[in-house]
């Protein structure tokens, strides 16, 4: 087969190699627009990357089924009836390769799919979900790690955001782990939109849900002197804004307002200890403005061996460190993070659904082996 051609299975998926010419990805998450999260901004730049590459992506989402509130955040919707949709929309579509992003019921339902065809896939680690369902739910850790292990460790491979991260899923007996990273819009988020602020500074900032896994109120019971800005939503809000009335809870702010905050802060805290890059992070340091968190997965993967913030079980002593930063040295630090990369390692990593004859396989290999001898001319 010649680069372009498209060999076709018995249920007319295509069979496609990883030097081949971009093809259909589909990409199944339970995270989508409305939603305003990490994930969600996430892979919406990588599926722009993407398409800018040539790439077809479709993604199947909590839109396309019928929803319900999840019980512990009624701002999450959780797709239900998904079985036999999914699979009927997986084979009609005839991806060449699948992703799928989140352990949710259409993760996992195409997880059993895939599992039960021996098609291959990849997946991404983007949330402590064993933490997740312990905070929200109570559930044990040791089902909740077995069931994360049945998902991730059938993948082909499974990217995953930070050092931190990676070495924590290895001792716990996941496989097939790849370092992957994350970008930021430096042309968005920049210092330029610092403005005026109406608030007594030092102004601390924080963005992203209101929720219990968050850990907010270790950042809203300091005392500190200046402002607490909180920037999003959530089911924890209207507890947190009556038990915490010297904060400013602003709600969830798009378009120029968003990156024009970053900016205007003089701190950006990050309390959360569960999630597993903070995308956020690089949105204030993109914005000039230095960064706070415990030293967990995160804060010590962006921030710990940069002077752009303040890592410590102290979080007024982080906050404290953060205040004296170079704004410079900040944005300097996030400009090495781009989409273009981090979209780069996404597509080599994904595989072609189904593998290409053995025989294909070992031509293939050989080929690469002759290319890697070729002498260098000059």
């Amino acid at each position: 087969m010649v680069q372009g051609e498209v060999a076709v299975n018995s249920i007319g998926i295509s069979e496609r190699g990883p030097d081949l010419v971009p093809g259909h990805l589909a990409l199944v998450t339970d995270a989508w627009e409305p939603q305003v999260n990490g994930v969600v901004r996430t892979y919406q730049r990588i599926v722009e990357e993407m398409r800018k590459t040539g790439w077809r992506v479709t993604i199947i989402h909590p839109g396309e089924f019928k929803c319900r509130p999840l019980p512990t955040d009624p701002l999450i919707p959780m797709a239900v009836n998904v079985w036999p949709r999914l699979p009927r929309m997986l084979k009609a579509l005839k991806p060449d390769s699948i992703h799928l992003a989140t352990e949710g019921p259409l993760g996992m339902t195409a997880r059993k799919w895939c599992g039960w065809h021996n098609y291959r896939f990849t997946t991404s680690y983007h949330s402590r979900f064993p933490e997740f369902i312990l905070e929200r739910m109570g559930i044990p850790l040791l089902f909740t790690y077995g069931l994360a292990k049945w998902f991730h460790n059938r993948a082909a491979a499974t990217l995953v955001p930070t050092p931190s991260l990676l070495r924590d899923l290895k001792a716990r007996g996941f496989t097939q782990l790849k370092q992957w990273t994350h970008g930021v819009d430096v042309e968005r988020f920049n210092p330029a939109k610092r403005i005026a602020l109406e608030y007594p500074r030092p102004i601390a900032l924080y963005v992203g849900r209101v929720a219990i896994e968050k850990n907010l109120e270790p950042f809203l019971s300091l005392r500190m002197p200046g402002t607490k800005l909180v920037v999003g939503d959530g089911p924890e809000r209207a507890m947190l804004e009556a038990r915490y009335p010297d904060a400013v809870f602003l709600g969830i702010k798009q378009g120029e307002e968003l990156p024009a905050l970053y900016a205007s802060a003089d701190v950006f805290v990050f309390p959360s200890r569960t999630d597993t890059f903070g995308l956020v992070l690089l949105e204030a340091l993109a914005s000039g403005t230095p960064i706070a968190g415990f030293p967990v997965t995160g804060p010590i993967d962006v921030a710990n061996d940069a002077n752009v913030g303040g890592i410590s079980e102290d979080l007024a002593e982080a906050i404290a460190h953060a205040l004296k930063c170079s704004r410079e040295e900040c944005r300097a630090y996030a400009e090495r993070y781009s989409w273009e990369a981090s979209e780069r390692i996404f597509v080599e990593t994904l595989v072609p659904m189904i593998p290409p004859p053995r025989g294909k396989r070992v031509v293939r290999l050989i080929r690469r082996l002759r290319r890697k001898r070729l002498p260098v001319a000059g």
